[in-house]
Formats: C-alpha cells, structure tokens, sequence
C-alpha cells in the first residue's frame, strides 16, 4: 500500500480491519494474480476487504498473468453465486475485466502439451460464463490512487 496510507484502519472505518479507501467499499472481494516470468509460474488469489482473511488461492500453473487475473476473476463469480453472495469485486486488470465481460480469454499463449491443463481451465471459466450472468459489480481497482490491491502477491 501507499506508504502514506494509514497501516491500521482509520476510526471512521468500522467496516473492515484493512486500511482501505474511502472510495472502496468494504463489503467486497478483490482478486490478484500473479506470475514468475511471463508465461511462466503463474497463481491467484482472492481477499475479503471486510476481514482481510483469503477467500481462495489457486496455483501455480504454468500461464500468463492476464490469464490469472481472468480465471480469478471467474472463481470469484462462481463461489458468490454458489454462496449465494452479492459482493463487490475489485479487480486491478483492465483486461480481465473487459475479457469477462465478453466472456472470452483473449489470450495469445501458446497452446501445447504444457499449457493444455490450463486451456482447459479457461474453457470451463468461458463456458460458466455463458451459462451464468454477472450479477455482482466488478470495479477496476485503481492502483495508482489507492496503492496496490490487497490481494497483490508483494512480489514487485
């Protein structure tokens, strides 16, 4: 987070034991990927902004970042609605986003023996997808404002 930004929430913040801002809602998820080389050891995962505590890791797979950020953004959605939850999801990836909303992976990864485990993945994300409308906000986190999204890995 932005070393300006309180390490505690401040007293106005009930609603979370994370130093969020004011613009975040608490009641929310945020989901993260992250990704050693790219392509390479990729992995995501998601955070309640009430509580701080994760919600969901999965990983490493062999894959990019924008693929994690996309698949997260699709666990997300399926353990809501499995829940029977209507969160807020922050997502810091533009692209994820915008490939959710078209309920398709535009990714350029190579298909081949060691990314077909992966490919899978994502077909099943696609076809949830179409089988499932987005019911729940998904909010670009902005970084460059807030600092880094609490389900950042801390690995820059």
């Amino acid at each position: 987070m932005n070393k300006d930004f309180p390490q505690n929430p401040p007293s106005y913040r009930s609603d979370t034991v994370l130093p969020l801002p004011t613009e975040v809602k608490a009641d929310a998820w945020a989901v993260d990927a992250a990704c050693s080389g790219n392509p390479g050891n990729m992995e995501y995962q998601c955070i309640d902004l009430a509580t701080g505590a994760r919600v969901f890791h999965f990983g490493p797979i062999y894959g990019t970042n924008n693929i994690g950020e996309f698949l997260a953004i699709v666990h997300a959605l399926a353990l809501m609605e499995q829940k029977g939850l209507h969160k807020t999801l922050y997502s810091d990836s533009y692209n994820a986003i915008l490939w959710v909303s078209k309920k398709k992976c535009k990714t350029t990864l190579e298909r081949n023996e060691k990314t077909q485990r992966l490919y899978d993945i994502i077909a099943r994300a696609e076809a949830w997808l179409l089988r499932h409308p987005v019911q729940v906000p998904i909010i670009k986190w902005e970084t460059a404002q807030w600092g880094e999204i609490p389900a950042d890995f801390g690995r820059k």
